[in-house]
């Protein structure tokens, strides 16, 4: 008797690591860099519905993590992972590259503890609505610069690439 083992990689299961690994990384961001994680673990549900829905449909261009100062509602810093749908199937590769954020995290240091933050979902037009979301507007970015930290994020060619914004000084 022999055994016959099957794999089947499919975009849907790519779209559920994507979305895990990248709200897994925004996690931790926010965790290591001092911030409560609680006001994001709320959100999650629906966070998450949003990506799947807007990855699986095209539309999902991104997730922000802002952070401010909730007495000026002035931006702190500013966190990107762009999607990347470049999707292969077959046998590609998987991986989350938490290590270069708590890196990234440590050269910019801690925020203040008094700071909030939003998670954002940056879509294409024409979009489906999805339960609890609409369109908003970002906080300026005037007097920071971005830095380009190239995928985080991957399986099978669906992936996330990470920036983040700091102060220029």
């Amino acid at each position: 008797m022999s055994a016959t083992a099957v794999s089947v990689r499919s975009y849907t299961h790519s779209v559920t690591y994507v979305v895990d690994n990248i709200l897994k990384s925004f996690k931790e961001i926010i965790r290591l860099s001092g911030l409560s994680p609680s006001k994001m673990v709320g959100q999650w549900e629906s966070i998450q519905r949003a990506m799947t829905t807007w990855i699986n449909s095209g539309h999902l261009k991104g997730v922000t993590l802002e952070v401010y100062d909730p007495s000026s509602d002035g931006l702190v810093t500013r966190w990107d992972i762009d999607v990347v749908y470049a999707y292969s199937g077959g046998d590609g590769n998987f991986w989350t590259d938490t290590d270069q954020l708590a890196y990234e995290i440590k050269k910019a240091g801690c925020w203040p503890s008094l700071a909030n933050y939003d998670i954002i979902l940056r879509t294409e037009p024409g979009r489906p609505d999805v339960y609890g979301w609409s369109p908003c507007q970002f906080r300026s970015t005037e007097g920071f610069t971005r830095k380009s930290l190239g995928t985080t994020v991957e399986h099978c060619g669906l992936g996330g690439n990470a920036s983040y914004y700091r102060r220029i000084s």
